[in-house]
């Protein structure tokens, strides 16, 4: 089966729109990967959709599975590398026969080395077709983090020093650091926080041992605790990756490294910070796959999806996104960079520090220490013919004014800003002295967004609201402008979801994290109140009359569809609107 037939197949489903195949079908080529590769790391169609229409095309039947029902028995039938270089597992044996879930059952060189297995094995072969997410699902199967950590610290003999605070000088540092057991460890670990889709590791000295945290859908695990002897070596095996000082460990440092990691390139941003107890490291993942969204795989519901497409239009303007730390504001920046990367517009970004590479962007890394700040790019970004610019987050007055500049004179500016709504965006710039009456001219967006965890969707329960959630989901349901209410259509008594806890959640009922928003518009009433003086009191008035969808009123909407938690929609969001 050709490339082309598979990506044209899907336009003739309805699956994928003919501008999408083609802009797949040429960055497939540019990049040097399959177009199948890109559409499962964009999420550009449904997984299980793209199996049937593969299925059909090839003529061999799909199969979901449980990857729980496999056993370690089955497992073992095909080794680990051959499953990851041929995209097949092991779904099932008999004494006659050895049932094989390929991804791609086309693939001639796959064919080859199950034939070499059913002769080695004396058995029969039979082939389904199955989905790429259970492929990943089998992968973390073969590779279980706790035991190959354990297996390299049984092979260290008398490895490390007792303590872990002696100061390691540069020479010793560094053959430490090249000591097998040690790099198994550390390349075991950044695997296993990608497997787990983990966006930070922390590796942290105690007291009396070594603590091995992950960050996974928001929140810190902790997946493993070492010998306290171990500390040292470890980190300096994550400094020898990330070009660091090895003889340093007085101040903080900075630095990154990029890894190939079951055939994706990862960034990884490492900083230290030194502690009583020995130097912390901090280590942020950087997937591609995972960071990098479509402006639909965003959850904006259609009322905000469309008004945020409008605004993206405009010939120039600032578009604001606001939020806590760790709130997706990134991401959705780069989803919106993705949305506007054509090939007849220059987009220069300036950001600290460049999170994700992606084709087509100018991107610049801002460095303080050599001056080279958000104010001094700025500056010189102008000086680059630019049609969109991407601020990476504005901190200052000088960076605040010369965004307004870029927005007055022809330019879409994107950037961030550190407020709890996004009615506080224009308090927030006059309190960076942005003068008001040039806010009008030159803001077009603001948005507010939370990340919140989101409910597994294989074990997810429906249950009545208690009577007090029932009376505020009812005001903000009334609250909703009218074409919203139109096509969510919720009745009373409000069922709300729970995850019960199961073998995909890992019994915990949640699963990944979505985003909810609220987009302020930019309007000729919004102006002239700007230019009478402001309140937030009076914002929210005008937030009322364009009928913004709240914060709260966006989570509700994504609570009583079986996406969000209902208490964690109220906790997080504050009905200020």
């Amino acid at each position: 089966m050709e490339d082309k037939d598979l990506i044209q197949e899907l336009v003739k489903s309805n699956l994928l729109t003919q501008v999408a195949a083609n802009k797949v079908l040429k960055e497939a080529f540019l990049i040097q990967k399959t177009p199948e590769d890109l559409l499962y790391e964009r999420r550009l169609v449904d997984q299980v959709e793209l199996a049937k229409v593969k299925s059909r095309l090839l003529n061999v039947p799909f199969q979901e599975l449980k990857i729980e029902d496999i056993s370690d028995e089955v497992l073992k039938t095909i080794p680990e590398e051959t499953s990851r270089t041929y995209r097949l597992m092991p779904v099932s044996k008999t004494k006659d026969m050895l049932v094989i879930g390929m991804l791609r059952p086309d693939d001639e060189k796959a064919k080859e080395a199950l034939k070499f297995i059913a002769q080695q094995q004396h058995i029969s072969l039979g082939i389904y077709l199955v989905l790429f997410s259970d492929l990943e699902k089998i992968w973390r199967r073969y590779s279980p983090y706790k035991s190959e950590v354990e297996a390299a610290v049984k092979s260290m003999s008398g490895a490390g020093v007792e303590g872990g605070q002696k100061v390691i000088g540069l020479e010793e540092g560094t053959k430490v650091g090249e000591e097998a057991p040690v790099i198994k460890i550390v390349a075991s670990t950044l695997r296993a926080a990608v497997e787990m889709k983990a966006s930070d590791i922390h590796i942290e000295p105690q007291r009396s041992r070594l603590r091995i945290r992950f960050r996974i859908d928001g929140d810190l695990q902790e997946m493993n605790s070492l010998p306290l002897s171990l500390h040292q070596p470890i980190v300096s095996r994550v400094k020898v990756l990330s070009d660091l000082k090895l003889d340093e460990n007085r101040i903080p440092q900075d630095g990154r490294f990029r890894a190939v990691i079951y055939g994706q390139d990862i960034d990884f941003r490492v900083a230290t910070f030194p502690t009583p107890t020995g130097e912390k490291a901090a280590i942020r993942v950087l997937d591609p796959s995972v960071g990098v969204k479509s402006m639909d795989e965003l959850s904006l519901i259609p009322w905000n999806l469309e008004i945020l497409k409008s605004g993206l239009q405009k010939p120039y303007g600032m578009i604001m996104v606001t939020g806590p730390t760790g709130s997706g504001k990134t991401t959705t920046l780069y989803s919106l960079l993705q949305e506007v990367n054509k090939e007849d517009v220059n987009i220069v970004s300036l950001e600290d520090p460049v999170e994700y590479f992606i084709d087509g962007l100018n991107q610049s890394q801002v460095r303080p220490e050599i001056g080279y700040d958000f104010a001094s790019g700025l500056r010189q970004i102008l000086r680059q013919d630019p049609d969109i610019i991407m601020v990476g987050e504005i901190r200052d007055e000088e960076t605040a004014a010369l965004a307004v500049h870029a927005a007055l004179t022809g330019h879409v500016v994107l950037s961030t800003l550190h407020t709890n709504t996004s009615i506080g965006v224009i308090p927030r710039l006059i309190d960076l002295k942005v003068r008001p009456f040039l806010l009008p001219s030159s803001l077009s967006l603001m948005i507010a967004q939370r990340l919140l965890s989101k409910i597994c969707q294989d074990c997810k329960k429906p249950s009545p609201a208690p009577p007090e959630v029932q009376k505020i989901i009812k005001e903000e349901i009334e609250a909703l402008p009218a074409e919203v209410k139109k096509i969510i259509a919720f009745k009373e008594p409000f069922q709300v979801y729970h995850g019960s806890g199961c073998a995909v959640c890992k019994d915990k009922g949640t699963l990944d994290r979505q985003a909810i928003y609220e987009i302020f518009k930019m309007t000729r009433e919004l102006s002239d109140m700007i230019s009478r003086g402001v309140s937030e009191n009076i914002l929210a008035e005008e937030a009322k009359r364009q009928q913004m969808v709240t914060l709260r009123q966006d989570g509700i909407i994504k609570a009583l569809n079986g996406e969000l938690l209902i208490e964690e929609v109220l906790r997080e969001t504050v009905n200020e609107v």
